[in-house]
C-alpha cells in the first residue's frame, strides 16, 4: 500500500522540510487571499456609493483600490499555484490515499478563480467603456467568486479536521460521497470564521494605510473617507468574529478536544475546567496562567460543572505541541479584543461628536490595526493546522505518513523561500510605485480641471 512504503521511506528531515515549506507558502499566500476576498466588495461599495450620491470623491477610491486589487489578484494567483503544486508534491501519500474524496472543493474553488480573473480583466480595463451601471455589475461576480473561493478551499481543510465521505475497507478508500466531505461537522464554523477574518484583515489593512497618512497631516476628505468605510466594515465584524469563535470553540469541545485541551493547556480531564489567561505549559502543566474557575466548562458545554477533557486522554505521540497553539490562541483571542475595544472607541466618538476621536493615540492604533489583524489570522491557522498534529486527516493518517521522501525536499525549501522573496519585493514595489502616483481621478475631476 502507497501509504504504508512513504512511511517507511520518509525521514525526519523530509517531515521537517515539507511542513516548514508549507507552512510558509501557506501564511504567506493566505494574506494576499484575505485581501482578494474583502477587498473586492469595499471597492464595489464605493463604486456604487458614487453612483448613487454623484461624489467623486467615492470613485476615486474605487479606481485607486481596484488598481491595487488587481496587483494582488495577480500575485495571488502565483502563490495559489505555487500552493496547488505542492499538495501533490509534498504530500504524496495524502493526495495519492484521499485526491478523490477532496477532489471536488479543489475542483469548484478552481471554477471561481476563472470567473473571478475573467471579471477581474473586465472589470479594470473596460472601467470607461461600459455604461456606469453595466460596470459596477461586473464586479458583483468578482465579489461572489472571491468568497467562494474562501469557502471552497477552507472546506478542504475543515475535511482534514473533520473526515468524512468515504469508508475504508482493509485500509483502502471506498464509497466516496464528496459532497458529504465537503460539507463534514467542520466547514459551517472553520469557513465562517475564515471568511469574516478575511474582510476584517482587508478592511483593518486598508484603513491602516490612510491612518498613516492622517498621521503625517493629510486631514482631506480622500483620507478620511479611504479610512472610515474600510476601518467601519472591520470593525463591525469585530464583535461577530468574537461570536462565530465562541461557535468554533463549542465545535471543538464536541469534535476535537483534544485540539481544544492544547488551546487551553488543561493536561487532565477535569470537571468545572477553568479558562486560562496566559501561562506556559512547562513539564505537562501549564505555569503562570490566571485562571478563571469553571469559565472553561461554561463557555464549551455552557455547564460551569462540565467535564473537559484533557491532553491526558491520548498518549504523548498523538498530543499536538501545547504552547505553540496555547500561545498562538492567546495572540489571536488578545489581538481579537482589541480590535473590538478599537471600534467601540471610534463607535464613542461618532456618537459623541459625528467625528473620529482626535487622540493621535488612535491613529497610531488603528494604523497598527493592520498588521494586527495580520497576525491574529496567522495565529488563528497556527491553531487549527498545529493543534491537529500529528494527523494530516484527523484520526486517520498521521502527517509523517504524507511526506514525500524523495530526497531534494531541503533544496526544494530553499528555491520557494528565494521564489516568495522575490514575489514579496516585487508586489512592495509595486504597491509603493501605485502609492506614489497618488490617488486615480475619476474622468468628470479631469474634465472639470481641464
Amino acid at each position: 500500500m502507497l501509504v504504508e512504503v512513504l512511511a517507511d521511506a520518509a525521514t525526519p528531515g523530509d517531515l521537517v522540510a515539507a511542513r516548514t515549506q508549507m507552512a510558509f507558502s501557506l501564511g504567506w499566500h493566505i494574506i494576499i487571499a484575505c485581501f482578494g476576498v474583502g477587498m473586492p466588495g469595499l471597492v464595489v461599495f464605493m463604486e456604487w456609493r458614487a453612483l448613487r450620491t454623484g461624489d467623486a470623491a467615492f470613485e476615486v477610491l474605487a479606481r485607486t483600490w481596484a488598481r491595487a486589487m488587481g496587483v494582488l489578484f495577480a500575485v495571488g494567483a502565483v502563490s495559489g499555484t505555487i500552493l496547488s503544486f505542492e499538495m501533490g508534491l509534498l504530500w504524496p501519500g495524502l493526495m495519492g490515499s484521499y485526491g478523490e474524496v477532496i477532489g471536488l472543493p479543489f475542483t469548484l474553488e478552481g471554477f471561481a478563480f476563472f470567473i473571478e480573473a475573467i471579471f477581474v480583466g473586465i472589470y479594470l480595463y473596460a472601467w470607461d467603456r461600459l455604461p456606469p451601471r453595466t460596470h459596477l455589475l461586473t464586479g458583483l461576480p468578482i465579489v461572489v467568486a472571491g468568497v467562494a473561493s474562501a469557502f471552497f478551499v477552507v472546506t478542504a481543510n475543515a475535511w482534514m479536521n473533520q473526515p468524512r465521505g468515504f469508508d475504508l475497507v482493509d485500509g483502502e478508500v471506498t464509497d466516496v460521497r464528496p459532497w458529504e466531505a465537503m460539507f463534514n461537522p467542520a466547514t459551517p464554523p472553520q469557513t465562517v470564521h475564515m471568511i469574516v477574518a478575511a474582510f476584517m484583515v482587508a478592511g483593518f489593512g486598508i484603513a491602516a494605510v490612510y491612518a498613516v497618512g492622517m498621521l503625517r497631516g493629510r486631514r482631506d476628505r480622500h483620507h478620511r473617507l479611504g479610512f472610515l468605510v474600510p476601518f467601519t466594515v472591520a470593525a463591525v465584524l469585530a464583535p461577530v468574529q468574537v461570536v462565530v469563535g465562541d461557535w468554533a470553540a463549542h465545535f471543538l469541545a464536541d469534535y476535537q478536544p483534544l485540539k481544544l485541551a492544547a488551546i487551553e493547556g488543561l493536561a487532565e480531564t477535569t470537571a468545572g475546567a477553568p479558562l486560562s489567561l496566559g501561562g506556559v505549559y512547562i513539564d505537562g502543566e501549564l505555569r503562570y496562567a490566571l485562571e478563571i474557575p469553571n469559565a472553561l466548562s461554561l463557555l464549551a458545554h455552557w455547564d460551569p460543572d462540565a467535564v473537559v477533557l484533557g491532553l491526558n486522554e491520548a498518549p504523548a505521540h498523538l498530543r499536538p505541541p501545547v504552547n505553540v497553539v496555547h500561545l498562538s490562541f492567546q495572540l489571536m483571542v488578545a489581538i481579537g479584543f482589541g480590535l473590538v475595544a478599537l471600534g467601540a472607541w471610534l463607535a464613542v466618538a461618532w456618537l459623541r461628536r459625528r467625528d473620529l476621536p482626535r487622540a493621535r493615540l488612535f491613529l497610531w492604533a488603528a494604523a497598527l490595526a493592520g498588521p494586527a489583524a495580520v497576525l491574529a489570522m496567522e495565529a488563528g491557522w497556527v491553531v487549527t493546522e498545529v493543534g491537529r498534529q500529528p494527523w494530516i486527516v484527523y484520526g486517520h493518517m498521521l502527517t509523517r505518513d504524507a511526506v514525500n521522501p524523495q530526497p531534494g525536499l531541503l533544496v526544494g525549501l530553499g528555491i520557494v523561500l528565494a521564489v516568495y522573496a522575490v514575489l514579496t519585493v516585487a508586489t512592495v514595489y509595486v504597491l509603493r510605485l501605485l502609492a506614489r502616483r497618488g490617488p486615480v481621478r475619476a474622468p468628470q475631476e479631469e474634465s472639470h480641471e481641464r
